[in-house]
C-alpha cells in the first residue's frame, strides 16, 4: 500500500496563513464555480465560517467589511462575488505608506523632552488671564521635574525661567517675576500605592505554646 504524501513545500501558497489552508481551498472552489448565484452563495458562507475563525474581530468596529476585504485578497481580488462593501484593488493595498516626519527636538534641552514645545505652542495660544498664568508655571513646574530627573542636584528657578525664556522665543518671561515653583523634594517624591501603609512598630512576637516545654521525649 503506498500514500501520496503533500508536503507544504510542495502545496500553493497561502495568502492569509490566519485562517488554515481548509479556508484557502474553499475560496479556490468558489472561484471554479460557474454560476455568480453560486459564487455569492458560497462566498457569504465562506465570511460566516471566517468570522467563526476569528471570532476576538468581533470587537472591532465594522468586522464584516474587514472579512469580505480578506477574502478578496485571499482570491488574488479575482473573486466575482455581490459584496456589501465596495471590492478593494490590489494597488491600494501594495501602496506605500505615506513617511512619518521626525520628532523636532526641543532645542539644545533635550531633557526636556519633545512634548514640552507642544505645551510652549499651546499656552502662547491662549488669551491672556489667569488659566493662561496656571498653564505657564505647570509647564515651569514640569520643566523642573524633567531638569531634576535628569541631573539629581538641586536646581534654581532662575535656571528654569531662562530655558523657558528660550523655548518661547522670548514670548513667556519669568525672569523678573517674584513667585517660586515647587520644592525640589516635593517634584521628585514617589506617589504611594494604594494599600501602602506603614507597617513600622506593628511587628508582634510569636506566641509559643510553652506547656510541653520541659516534657521528656
Amino acid at each position: 500500500m503506498t500514500f501520496d504524501l503533500e508536503y507544504n513545500s510542495e502545496r500553493p501558497l497561502m495568502i492569509i496563513p490566519e485562517y488554515g489552508r481548509h479556508i484557502q481551498k474553499l475560496v479556490d472552489h468558489c472561484l471554479a464555480l460557474e454560476t455568480k448565484e453560486e459564487r455569492d452563495k458560497m462566498a457569504k458562507a465562506i465570511v460566516d465560517v471566517m468570522g467563526n475563525l476569528q471570532p476576538h474581530l468581533r470587537d472591532v468596529p465594522d468586522f464584516k467589511h474587514k472579512l469580505w476585504d480578506q477574502l478578496y485578497i485571499m482570491s488574488d481580488f479575482q473573486l466575482d462575488a455581490e459584496s456589501p462593501y465596495p471590492k478593494p484593488s490590489k494597488e491600494e493595498l501594495q501602496e506605500k505608506p505615506e513617511g512619518l516626519a521626525y520628532p523636532k527636538s526641543a532645542s539644545r534641552y533635550r531633557y526636556y523632552g519633545n512634548n514640552i514645545q507642544t505645551m510652549i505652542d499651546i499656552a502662547l495660544s491662549w488669551e491672556e488671564g489667569e488659566k493662561k498664568e496656571a498653564l505657564v508655571f505647570t509647564i515651569a513646574n514640569h520643566m523642573k521635574k524633567c531638569y531634576l530627573n535628569w541631573n539629581k542636584d538641586t536646581v534654581d528657578d532662575a535656571v528654569i525661567f531662562k530655558h523657558l525664556y528660550d523655548l518661547s522665543d522670548g514670548k513667556i518671561d519669568l525672569r523678573e517675576t517674584e513667585e517660586i515653583l515647587s520644592e525640589s523634594k516635593n517634584l521628585l517624591r514617589k506617589p504611594r500605592t494604594q494599600g501602602q501603609n506603614n507597617t513600622k512598630g506593628t511587628y508582634k512576637k510569636p506566641h509559643h505554646n510553652n506547656q510541653h516545654k520541659n516534657r521528656k521525649r
